[in-house]
């Protein structure tokens, strides 16, 4: 079973093939992707590999996590699969389902250009609100 890494803080600018090779140094297997902008085309500073076993995997991440390539210690973790995380921005394009009430803030505060001298500060109040309700829960022994 292929196993999925993330491959973080690359270098804005790098090899492949060096990277590549630095991959095949640990075993073979292993093949790797760059992230790239969509609009610029250079390197978003993170990839993804693909390694054909678990304990090639993990001996990737135990021989790479943490090393030097090109001014920048690599991070190298098993990567979450999709279905497992909240979805990404792009999944929602017409394909994904449409976000639901569970995803909304509850407490979402609406800028108004009206501000009340008496009223909290509108990025806090719903903190303000919690906290007020755990004082009037507090009971006090004296």
């Amino acid at each position: 079973m292929s196993v999925r890494l993330y491959v973080g803080n690359l270098p804005q600018t790098f090899d492949a093939k060096e990277l590549e090779a630095l991959f095949s140094s640990v075993g073979e297997g292993v093949r790797f992707k760059a992230v790239n902008d969509r609009e610029t085309g250079a390197s978003r500073g993170f990839g993804f590999a693909n390694v054909d076993d678990q304990k090639l995997a993990e001996a990737v991440i135990e021989q790479l996590n943490g090393r030097d390539f090109g001014g920048n210690a690599l991070r190298i973790e098993i990567s979450e699969r999709r279905d497992s995380r909240s979805p990404a921005g792009g999944e929602r394009r017409g394909n994904g389902p449409a976000p639901t009430a569970a995803r909304k803030a509850v407490n979402k505060v609406v800028h108004s250009d009206s501000v009340d001298t008496e009223a909290p500060d509108p990025r806090w109040a719903g903190e303000l609100a919690k906290l007020k309700a755990l004082l009037a829960n507090q009971t006090v022994g004296v």
